[in-house]
């Protein structure tokens, strides 16, 4: 009966086959720690051992974006309060220790305490697709670069013969002559055919990729269009921009308490950097940098093509700031209106 009506907090550190589970009560005291599988049925089980040590009021799980995904999932169709715990920093783990039951305890207790306040992402609605969708589209316009890097460094060493027709050429030109060029099958140690042989090859790699980035984004920008069309409506904010804000913000809108809390998730938040009778501000480098950079990407274009912006940077120009700090507040002007943006769409997708 004690044990019943015991308030608990859960702890957890996740893996990729196995997850670690501690549980703590009100003070802080360790009751149990045991390990369970990644598993649907080790999900159950788990829950079912916290359980059992009193009544769960909310358990700090590390990593829900990657091995605890399903896990988060689960505790919260269960309705779990879940908390995002980021791993312990190295000092900690210096003087501590590191080991499995080491870290679902310091996930309990960073819980339990409040240090640890981050509401996991639902990963549950069309936001999650847009952000798997971006993953697939990024990996290959990286693997495009990478070969068209390849591609102009064999062009640049290649024998004359092959150098000579194809440096004056660009773009998909470039791409349509490496590709019709004349291959021999057989082996041969023929550096010229070696040659003509590789520019073929990364050629045709191009080519594939981007129909494969073709037909991402012929997927992705609807589904962006449909998620979010306040967002995508400001000045500045593509398809790209707004499928890295809305990947950022995630499926649940009460991650988003506040336009200052969305700025820190973004790096968009200047940092305290005071002492004594100085009184600054430093340059925040955490949070989200791929957001940080879609801001960047929204500042450049209003910078060219809003007059207001445009205006703002002269009457702060005139007052001694350089063009990084113009910006650096742009990015903070900017977050105001991405967060009335987000909060209407992402409410207008849950009613």
């Amino acid at each position: 009966m004690t044990a019943k009506k015991r308030q608990i907090t859960g702890g957890i550190d996740t893996h990729g086959r196995t997850h670690h589970a501690a549980v703590v009560d009100q003070t802080g005291r360790v009751l149990n720690d045991q390990q369970f599988p990644a598993t649907a049925a080790g999900y159950h089980d788990l829950l079912a051992w916290l359980r059992s040590h009193g009544r769960v009021t909310k358990v700090g799980i590390e990593g829900t974006g990657a091995y605890g995904a399903g896990l988060a999932r689960y505790l919260t169709s269960q309705n779990i309060t879940l908390v995002e715990v980021d791993r312990p920093d190295r000092k900690t783990r210096r003087t501590k220790g590191k080991s499995d039951p080491i870290d679902a305890i310091a996930a309990a207790r960073a819980a339990l305490s409040g240090q640890a306040n981050g509401t996991p992402k639902t990963r549950t609605g069309p936001v999650e697709a847009i952000r798997t969708l971006r993953v697939a589209r990024s990996g290959a316009v990286k693997a495009r670069t990478a070969a068209l890097n390849q591609l102009h460094g064999l062009i640049a060493s290649a024998p004359e013969e092959l150098r000579a027709n194809l440096t004056g050429l660009h773009g998909q030109a470039l791409i349509t002559a490496c590709t019709t060029l004349t291959t021999d099958d057989t082996p041969t140690s023929d550096p010229i055919q070696a040659t003509r042989a590789a520019l073929h090859s990364i050629a045709t790699r191009v080519q594939t990729l981007t129909t494969e980035i073709t037909q991402l984004e012929h997927r992705l920008h609807p589904i962006v269009a449909t998620t979010a069309p306040r967002l995508n409506a400001l000045l500045g904010v593509g398809p790209d921009v707004a499928g890295q804000l809305l990947a950022t913000a995630g499926d649940n809108p009460d991650r988003l308490h506040s336009e200052a809390a969305l700025a820190h998730l973004c790096g968009a938040a200047p940092i305290p950097a005071s002492s004594g009778r100085t009184n600054r501000h430093r340059l925040n480098r955490g949070g989200d940098r791929a957001a940080n950079k879609a801001l960047y990407t929204i500042a450049l274009c209003r910078l060219r093509h809003d007059p207001r912006t445009r205006a703002y940077t002269e009457r702060r120009t005139t007052q001694g700031l350089s063009k990084k700090e113009i910006i650096r507040c742009l990015k903070r002007y900017i977050i105001r209106e991405v967060h009335t943006a987000l909060l209407a769409d992402l409410a207008a997708l849950t009613t």
